[in-house]
């Protein structure tokens, strides 16, 4: 019995595994998105076309970890400072898309189906929700991440993925189920979830970051993997228990540990898990996919994710103008965040489960998600035209070859001192920026500064990527990958590759990468403080400069023991941290 069970588990990986590859490597071809990918190959490996797989019920609750692992993640992001900076967007922006579009959606279905108000709100609200793993790769791929308009995009796409806990409360609060056969009622639900997350905010104060720091002291790095999995699953368990939301546990879990000097290691432990996961979420949930009940209502199917689409466009676009940006701007956002997300899944079973919907209309609207995020990559094509900005080709030009031996990608105040040095050598520099502002700026100083986003390979072909002998990323932020800077130095081989960093932190998420130089900024302005600092005490040059010599090449030992073992923990001992015996008067 235990060797068919391991042939079966075995013989579906192979089928599950492989189409996975064959369809995600499709759509990626086409820049249709791995999501979409994975719910084909669910749905052609299912039980519903070609059958090879089945029990996606079973698998499915194992594939809910990678949406437990993406709510810890996503409560990793939330350090109070980025919440504040970002407050107006995801407080402003993100909380009344996430309200009007899940009341209109809701008004929609309760006046086209005669459904109950409540079944109505417990699918209308889920259909606001837009889906997280399909507009941030599409966004990182265009390069668009880092701007203002990707930055209100993941601010309200931030919202909605803290929203997923209020609205499994209120689905709770709805719940026709009785008290006596499944569980508490709604309301006591809702003082639960209260209490659950004053108990884990007090553990994650009291017991959670004393672990971590004990873990940090002794440099084991494996123990962050088993400490991170630890308290994302202990989490989510104490919220099953309680007959409460695993994702939400694992939501508090990120939280917890948001501010904590181990969030980007926790965060880079945690991502392949999360990925796997995640994909093999989209696939079960395309092998549920029940194409024969789309086939009886066809026309109901595409015209409800006709509305879908419609609606949610139409309320995003009027709430973006009403945040003053552009009529171009405000509509690629209602396009892009106009289809339903993954957790409305997670939520339609939720619903199903508290008997406000039945399971065939459950699986009727998972249908109805699935096609509206199968519209998205063809509405963004589509309309590129409607929303490219005519006049910008005249006033800003684009960049173009133009025989320069170097490219500067960002013309702030560190790109233009790269820059003059290299134009006062006599160098020709071509110069890329996607701040507006600034290049107008320059233009007044007779700089000519192209407009462009320099971490897109195309621009940066545009630019004379292939003819540089140099390109400089001068850029601020953390804009830059490992993985895209191997992609220039493989389609630019013949350019030397000089970057800036912020701090440290920045620069090992660079580890590894085919650079000539990396610069951070903090470093030297810091050396220069440190310097004129100590000779305001009364040092000599000759010990200054010895002062500063230990420091680099202390900084420079610590550094390459913490590329080695990819831990910024690594060789703390080595910090100075009390005055060394017979260096200082």
């Amino acid at each position: 019995m235990e060797d068919h069970a391991q042939s079966f588990l075995l013989r579906d990986g192979f089928f599950l595994l492989g189409a996975a590859l064959l369809f995600v490597l499709i759509f990626r071809r086409f820049g249709l998105g791995a999501t979409l990918g994975y719910l084909a190959a669910g749905a052609i490996t299912g039980p519903y076309v070609l059958g090879l797989v089945g029990d996606a019920e079973g698998k499915i609750g194992i594939a809910e970890l990678g949406i437990t692992l993406l709510l810890f993640i996503v409560g990793l992001e939330l350090a109070p400072r980025r919440l504040w900076r970002m407050r107006h967007e995801i407080f402003g922006l993100g909380l009344l898309q996430v309200t009007l579009c899940g009341l209109a959606i809701s008004a929609v279905i309760w006046s086209a189906t005669g459904f109950s108000l409540t079944a109505s709100l417990a699918l209308g609200l889920p259909l606001g929700l837009s889906s997280t793993a399909q507009v941030l790769p599409m966004l990182q791929s265009a390069g668009r991440l880092h701007t203002p308009f990707g930055e209100r995009a993941f601010s309200v796409l931030l919202f909605q993925d803290l929203s997923i806990i209020p609205l499994i409360t209120i689905i709770a609060a709805m719940s026709r189920n009785p008290a006596a056969a499944e569980g508490p009622p709604g309301w006591l639900l809702a003082i639960y979830t209260v209490a659950a997350i004053g108990s884990l905010i007090a553990a994650g104060r009291f017991l959670i970051r004393p672990l971590f720091g004990l873990i940090g002291n002794l440099g084991e790095r494996e123990m962050f993997v088993f400490a991170a999995l630890f308290t994302v699953i202990a989490s989510a368990a104490l919220m099953q228990w309680l007959g409460l939301s695993t994702a939400l546990g694992a939501f508090i879990a990120g939280v917890m540990l948001a501010d904590t000097p181990y969030r980007h290691e926790l965060e880079a432990d945690v991502e392949p898990f999360r990925s796997i996961l995640l994909g093999l979420f989209f696939i079960t949930v395309g092998m549920m996919l029940d194409l024969s009940a789309i086939a009886e209502r066809p026309l109901f199917v595409v015209s409800m994710a006709l509305a879908l689409i419609v609606t949610k466009m139409a309320v995003i676009f009027v709430l973006a103008r009403a945040f003053k940006m552009d009529w171009r701007q405000s509509l690629a956002l209602g396009l892009l965040l106009s289809q339903g997300g993954e957790f409305g899944f997670v939520l339609f079973a939720q619903a199903s489960k508290a008997m406000l919907i039945d399971p065939e209309v459950a699986s009727l609207f998972g249908a109805i998600v699935t096609l509206s995020m199968i519209t998205t990559p063809f509405l963004m094509m589509a309309t590129s035209r409607i929303r490219a900005y005519p006049a910008r080709t005249e006033a800003r030009e684009e960049p173009r070859a133009d025989g320069a031996s170097a490219l500067v990608v960002g013309y702030g105040r560190f790109g233009q001192t790269v820059a003059q040095m290299m134009l006062a050598s006599g160098i020709e520099v071509t110069l890329i920026d996607t701040d507006v502002e600034m290049i107008d700026l320059a233009a007044n100083f007779g700089a000519k500064v192209y407009f462009g986003d320099g971490t897109r390979i195309d621009m940066l072909r545009q630019a004379g990527g292939a003819e540089a002998e140099v390109i400089a990323f001068c850029i601020d932020g953390d804009q830059l990958t490992e993985d895209f800077l191997f992609a220039v130095h493989k389609t630019f081989p013949k350019a030397q590759l000089y970057v800036r960093t912020f701090d440290r932190r920045s620069l090992l998420r660079l580890k590894g990468a085919p650079v000539e130089t990396i610069v951070r900024e903090v470093l030297e302005s810091a050396v220069s403080m440190g310097r004129a600092a100590l000779g305001g005490l009364g040092l000599s040059m000759e010990d200054i400069d010895k002062a500063e010599s230990d420091y680099r090449n202390n900084d420079k030992e610590r550094l390459m023991i913490q590329h080695k073992e990819g831990d910024l923990t690594a060789a703390r001992d080595r910090i100075f941290t009390r005055p060394e015996r017979g260096e200082a008067n």
